[in-house]
């Protein structure tokens, strides 16, 4: 625990004057409100967290077919010698493994060995894997795994349910106050040597609960198929967890079975780093406001400002004396204040001096990224400096109004 928090304050100490990155993030390097839990929660809230679920999945499938390759080499053997179909699949297209299964890096691959796992360090897959435990406890049952007869393919002109324009589209998403308990990537223990039959039921899982469109969650209408461009959907799943492959084409699909997410799942980081992430920051490092809360005290400003304006007038109209009473108008006016600038900045000058930001509605944890303090604790000033500047004008102008009754 020590040496974990230690690892903490350096990583800290490295953002002192920047924020965090995405892959820092992901590799959970980060703290409130800018860790992976506050992203995840993020991402629910706009429907979308099926994309991080599915990065994390692969992430968890590639971190097995490691662990396969070691043991494989632990065990004294070669891959070569193990599984022949895939080391001849990997020198003629290249794998994100050619390190871990003892491929030369100099003999010219097709495909660029290079992924988005390999920018993380042994620690931070630790890191990764604790994430999927953690969130484990939250998962609905996996969808019921059906067999697809080898060699299928999606006849052109069939009718398949209405795809998502964009990873992050809200069509068909259920509306974040009715979510369900969303689902963890999947952990699969290792309590026994990892078979290649692990490794097809992991490839099966993901296929069947983010990419085949029939994918749905038994009696429910959710439909949990992430978006992918045309070149890089999967159609078919042809391999079964329930025997082992026999026909030599099933055996040849095999081999591709530890590189077969790879592309969507590079696919999925960069539409999170370049669409997501950026407005994550802004909604996490330069406020502390979820939108249902901002909203509230939207109404909640705008009520109480009509409350005073009615009270202000009718101390004018009924000239009400001495004139001294209207500055207890300043109270209503800077708590109407306060909550509309509060929605428009996303921001709660009050929770900030208090070092708290909201995870979900009115439900708080506290701020300590250092440098994402300081950003907010500087915002909130400018936002108490307005909001006092605002309640003075309004408050003056009441009191300077010569009173009439009508």
């Amino acid at each position: 625990m020590d040496d974990e928090q230690r690892r903490q304050d350096d990583w800290a100490k490295e953002r002192k004057h920047r924020l965090p990155t995405f892959t820092e993030v992901l590799s959970r390097r980060t703290r409130p409100p800018v860790d992976l839990f506050m992203f995840y929660l993020f991402l629910q809230r706009e429907g979308a967290e099926d994309i991080l679920d599915f990065w994390l999945d692969v992430q968890q499938h590639e971190n097995l077919c490691r662990a396969y390759f070691k043991d494989v080499r632990k065990s004294g053997r070669t891959i070569r010698e193990d599984w022949p179909e895939y080391w001849d699949y990997a020198r003629r297209r290249g794998s994100i493994y050619g390190t871990v299964v003892g491929l030369n890096p100099h003999t010219g691959t097709k495909r660029s060995t290079a992924s988005t796992g390999e920018m993380f360090s042994d620690q931070d897959r630790q890191n990764l894997a604790a994430a999927g435990d953690e969130k484990a406890a939250a998962r609905s049952p996996s969808p019921r795994v059906r067999s697809v007869s080898p060699g299928g393919n999606t006849a052109v002109g069939t009718t398949e349910p209405p795809r998502s324009t964009t990873p992050f589209s809200l069509s068909g998403r259920t509306p974040t106050l009715f979510k369900r308990a969303s689902r963890a990537p999947t952990i699969i223990p290792r309590s026994q040597a990892i078979t290649r039959q692990d490794l097809i039921a992991s490839a099966e899982r993901i296929y069947y609960r983010y990419l085949s469109p029939a994918g749905n969650t038994p009696g429910s209408t959710e439909n949990h198929e992430i978006y992918l461009p045309p070149a890089l959907r999967i159609h078919t799943f042809p391999l079964s967890s329930t025997h082992e492959p026999k026909s030599q084409s099933e055996i040849a699909l095999m081999a591709q079975i530890p590189d077969m997410f790879h592309a969507q799942k590079e696919y999925c980081y960069r539409a999170m780093e370049q669409d997501a992430f950026p407005r994550f920051l802004r909604a996490k490092a330069f406020g502390n406001l979820t939108p249902v809360s901002a909203l509230v005290r939207l109404i909640a400003g705008l009520i109480i400002l009509w409350i005073g304006l009615a009270v202000g007038f009718s101390l004018i109209f009924l000239d009400v004396h001495p004139k001294s009473k209207r500055f207890f108008l300043f109270i209503p006016y800077t708590l109407a204040i306060l909550f509309l600038i509060s929605h428009q900045y996303e921001l709660d000058p009050v929770l900030v001096f208090f070092g708290q930001s909201e995870s979900t509605p009115f439900r708080t944890l506290s701020i300590r990224e250092p440098y994402v303090k300081k950003l907010l604790l500087g915002r909130a000033i400018w936002v108490s400096v307005l909001v006092a500047a605002c309640s003075v004008a309004l408050t003056m102008i009441f009191w300077a109004v010569p009173g009439h009754r009508l």
